[in-house]
């Protein structure tokens, strides 16, 4: 089974909010066996979305619809799907009930608009909401199912799962895909390539997808199998032959972040950490903290971008500052051992750079950035020169910290 997801409203064609929804239903849908052909965004228009909705029934047998059921004047979908199947909209009064039951729990009077989410195209099913007014509704037209969602996450996810998942578990064949993950660090796209296409070239099952992410290179190894069994062999087979190929460069392998590999060679060699930063204000230690359980190995880091707070706080020396900038390998150095000698950590990062736009000079240009990280076996430093805008810097800046951690925990090559 194909299908084609829809995502409806003019919030999601501006800069200002994603689609994630397709994102998360793609998965589902994958999951199942099914693949998502097509993805359309538009805007709360009853004619285009008429046009989208007939463009659908003509290639897609599944059709999955996001957002636009709300009570308001722009939640169209309820009309457009009438209109575009040649149906027409009925009360539910079991929907109603259930509205108006909502609003007295609440104490509140419901509001007349609210009646239009009782309105079901004749023949459709409606999908019980249990986290807001809007109930989805599933219908089916000329071999051809549609699905129609609530766009709030919180209410469109449980929908999905609870009411739609099992009927398209039966509906769908019994084949399943499944997809692993390779990240990678330290190697360009090309180099990546060059190394694995030998092994993928080899295969049509699975396929290989090569892509470059702001936290390096990603490989997908996409399988189908006649069961979910046989597909998770067949990409894992084809992922531990490329892990092979690729070496230390793979940081995870089953869909860890960085900061969560970093975190698991401290809390198995039993050692903790602090962080001294400059130009990345804090982004290191806010990726170390997403991770669940940091405050085992993670003592706390402070933002010195002041020279003042980088004595006061990280030991940096103010000859050490007057001689060498604050941007240079000496400073790094003394911001990752003085924050590790401060905090009583078993390793110390320490990071100073030139995050941008202004302020670069011919010696020490935009991007010129220095990691230190010290421990019991000394301090390595690194300089690096990362291209991009500010908030790119200060991001590659945190995230080779991480890879500097990785590598020199695992006992591995400097990267």
């Amino acid at each position: 089974m194909d299908a084609e997801i829809i995502a409806v409203g003019a919030e999601l064609l501006t800069p200002y909010r994603q689609d994630t929804n397709s994102l998360y239903l793609t998965d589902k849908l994958n999951e199942l066996g099914i693949e998502v052909r097509f993805k359309t965004i538009v805007g709360d228009d009853r004619g285009r979305l008429v046009a989208v909705l007939r463009s659908a029934l003509s290639r897609s047998p599944l059709v999955i619809v996001t957002g636009g059921l709300g009570p308001t004047e722009d939640d169209v979908n309820r009309a457009a799907i009438a209109e575009a199947l040649g149906r027409q909209l009925t009360e539910a009064p079991e929907i109603m009930d259930r509205i108006r039951h909502r609003f007295a729990r609440l104490e509140r009077p419901m509001p007349e608009n609210n009646a239009r989410q009782a309105f079901v195209p004749e023949g459709g099913e409606w999908l019980e909401n249990q986290n807001g007014t809007a109930p989805g509704i599933w219908l089916e037209h000329d071999h051809v199912i549609f699905i129609l969602l609530p766009g709030p996450p919180r209410e469109m996810i449980p929908m999905f799962e609870s009411q739609c998942i099992p009927r398209l578990a039966k509906l769908s064949s019994g084949e399943r895909i499944r997809t692993r993950v390779l990240k990678i660090a330290g190697l360009p796209e090309s180099e990546v390539d060059q190394r694995l296409a030998p092994l993928y070239k080899r295969y049509q099952n699975p396929a290989t997808t090569i892509l470059a992410t702001a936290a390096g290179i990603e490989v997908h190894f996409r399988a189908r199998g006649r069961n979910a069994e046989e597909a998770e062999a067949l990409a894992s087979d084809l992922a531990d032959q490329a892990e092979t190929a690729l070496g230390e460069h793979v940081y995870s392998s089953r869909g860890e972040s960085l900061e969560e590999v970093v975190g698991m060679y401290l809390v198995m060699k039993q050692k903790t950490l602090a962080t001294a930063e400059s130009c990345t204000g804090g982004m290191l230690g806010e990726r170390l903290t997403r991770v669940p359980g940091s405050s085992s190995f993670y003592l706390g880091g402070v933002v010195c971008y002041n020279n003042e707070l980088k004595t006061r706080l990280a030991g940096v020396s103010p000859a050490t500052l007057e001689a060498n900038g604050a941007v240079s390998k000496p400073v790094a150095q003394a911001l990752a051992e003085g924050i590790r000698r401060r905090a009583g950590a078993s390793v110390g990062v320490g990071i100073t750079g030139i995050a941008g736009p202004s302020s670069g000079t011919e010696q020490k240009p935009v991007g010129l950035v220095f990691i230190a990280l010290a421990d019991e076996r000394g301090t390595e430093i690194r300089e690096f020169h990362f291209p991009g805008d500010r908030q790119r810097i200060r991001w590659l800046a945190a995230h080779s910290a991480l890879e500097m951690l990785r590598r020199r925990l695992r006992g591995g090559p400097k990267i």
